[in-house]
């Protein structure tokens, strides 16, 4: 007999009581076999075995999934009966013996009870959490609130999703979907509103699922009672620019049914090809923006020589206005192969020098040292082409330079070439760039003015850096969405990929339309399909507002899709009257 089988056999023979119980119990979670688990638990009684946490939560596991598992036959309702008796007794078993639960076994209970129908008992169990200071996690709501949202019970529903909301638990599409719902069937025209825009705040593209209790309630009865049909335009546009741009947030608009087209599409200048709606682009609203802004300023102020950093802030605090930030750093270097700031000569050119049997030692050190000047020389003039490119090219777009932010350092090598001198110099008298201070990391710079002032910022930068990270925010990428300018050049032209036109988010428009996008693999977003909700004859007017909504101050731009104007007039230019500290180039750096 092989040795090693021999000592599996011997192993298996002499196992423990225990052991075998493991081994059992094991193979019963992995088969979900219920029934197996029943003849283990009572024979764990009969022989005395001691349970630990690990075997309660293993049982707990395999009775709650027998009971919520879609495809059990209707001939098991007796072994879930026995599911149910068992489960319930397995957890008192386990209080009884002073073992803690965990998260999973009361989420498992809690399936329990909420597989039985009483959603009340799997809300107390995971409001107990905190006596075990144990933290529910999203699953752990779900059994008590699909409960409630089955028996149509909405408030209870409602209850659950503001314990989970206090326990800095956040809903996602699936829970959202059934608040809903349940709204929806119980005719809340509030709350179903309120669930909208929880949606669109959470929720890119919609499920098939979600896009049907969409449908549904839009195509109810109640849905066509809700709104008022006079409302005050300048107050929804003010609340539009407040939130960013793509909701209101102030109520129905209009009165009378509903059409929803499903399958709409949205052309590339953002315009619903049903409707002609012009979409959004949509920005972070303004608390969010000047939470970004603090955030940005707080760690640059922590990594910057902190005078420089303030003394920045300062100079934007000063009426400057500015469109579009530019990261000249970046933009210099676009395709040049720098390191540590200064341009490296390919180890393929050294080799081929190297080779150069005609040339004296000395005459290679020196038509190498040539060849690097040259190098440098001609690095720096496509540094500068670059730079020029895109400064004229936001000029032309709007009608305003731009802010080109880049490291004194850079600066310096630039300007020393005295054909790059007369640019730069005009550059610094018209406002346009802003040299960063020796010790510095300019990513600090062009982020916080572009956060700060609201505009465009043309990087290829992906942003993923640690700095970045610190910042941890889910409006982030939002805002990279909406702000970001990313550039080619192709055989040395210039090609700016500007925000997109519209976002791919569940929008509200100031006339009162919704469109809502569906999720599904596309080609390309021209075939993305959407939902088309409209009120034809319902285009708003002048007169009462909705009371369940509140604008306050205006925020930012709107975030539509021609935010740099390029229809002004020549004659509209004039003296931008930028003043910023650009000191004396070069003795001053």
């Amino acid at each position: 007999m092989d040795i090693s089988n021999h000592s599996k056999y011997k192993k298996k023979k002499n196992q423990t009581l225990e052991g075998k119980f493991r081994h059992d119990l094991d193979i019963c979670s992995k088969n979900k076999d219920l029934s197996g688990a029943i003849s283990l638990y009572d024979l764990a009684i009969s022989q005395k075995i001691r349970l630990n946490h690990y075997h309660f939560n293993a049982l707990l596991y395999i009775f709650s999934n027998s009971v919520t598992d879609q495809s059990s036959s209707e001939s098991s309702d007796s072994l879930k009966n026995s599911a149910f008796e068992y489960g319930f007794r397995i957890f008192d078993h386990m209080l009884s013996n002073n073992i803690s639960p965990t998260e999973a076994t009361i989420t498992a209970v809690a399936r329990l009870a909420a597989a039985k129908g009483d959603g009340d008992l799997a809300f107390e169990l995971v409001k107990t959490m905190g006596k075990y200071q144990v933290s529910p996690r999203l699953r752990s709501y779900d059994p008590a609130l699909s409960c409630f949202c089955r028996n149509l019970e909405a408030d209870k529903a409602y209850s659950v999703e503001e314990h989970m909301v206090s326990m800095g638990v956040h809903p996602e599409e699936p829970e959202l979907a059934s608040l809903l719902k349940v709204s929806s069937e119980k005719g809340i025209e509030e709350k179903v509103y309120e669930y909208l825009h929880k949606l669109r705040g959470s929720v890119r593209c919609v499920s098939e699922t979600t896009a049907e209790i969409i449908e549904g309630w839009f195509t109810g009865s109640v849905a066509s009672e809700v709104g008022v049909l006079n409302w005050d335009d300048g107050r929804v546009k003010e609340a539009i620019l407040r939130n960013g741009g793509g909701w209101h947030g102030l109520g129905w608009l209009g009165k009378g049914e509903w059409i929803v087209v499903r399958g709409s599409n949205v052309d590339l200048d953002g315009s619903c090809c049903s409707c002609r709606e012009q979409l959004f682009c949509v920005d972070i609203d303004k608390a969010e923006t000047d939470k970004f802004s603090q955030s940005v300023a707080s760690l640059a102020m922590e990594r910057e020589v902190q005078s420089n950093f303030r003394d920045f802030q300062d100079w934007l605090d000063k009426d400057v206005e500015y469109e579009a930030i530019v990261d000249g750093a970046n933009i210099g270097l676009y395709q040049q192969n720098f390191a540590e700031g200064g341009f490296s000569v390919s180890q393929v050119v050294y080799d081929e020098l190297a080779f150069c049997s005609l040339l004296s030692f000395l005459s290679l050190l020196l038509l190498k040292q040539r060849f690097i000047v040259f190098h440098y020389a001609y690095a720096f003039k496509i540094a500068i082409e670059q730079l020029e490119a895109v400064v004229n090219e936001m000029y032309k777009i709007s009608n305003k330079w731009p802010l080109v932010i880049l490291h004194n350092k850079r600066i310096r090598s630039l300007i020393e070439e005295a054909s790059n001198r007369e640019l730069l110099e005009e550059w610094m008298a018209q406002g346009v760039l802003y040299g960063t201070p020796y010790g510095s990391n300019d990513d600090w710079y062009w982020l916080y003015a572009a956060v700060k002032l609201k505009c465009l910022l043309v990087t290829n930068d992906e942003m993923r850096d640690h700095i970045f990270e610190l910042l941890g925010s889910s409006f982030f990428l939002k805002w990279k969405e909406r702000h970001q300018i990313r550039y080619t050049f192709m055989k040395g032209k210039l090609k700016l990929q500007m925000p997109p036109s519209h976002s791919l988010v569940i929008q509200e428009s100031e006339k009162g339309a919704w469109h809502v996008p569906l999720s599904g693999e596309t080609v390309d977003e021209l075939s993305r399909s959407w939902l088309c909700i409209t009120r034809p004859g319902s285009r708003g007017a002048s007169g009462g507002v909705p009371v369940n909504g509140n604008a306050s101050e205006t925020g930012q731009l709107p975030c539509n899709n021609r935010v740099l104007n390029p229809c002004k007039s020549e004659s509209s230019t004039s003296d931008n009257g930028f003043h910023g500290r650009f000191g004396v180039f070069p003795d001053s750096l």
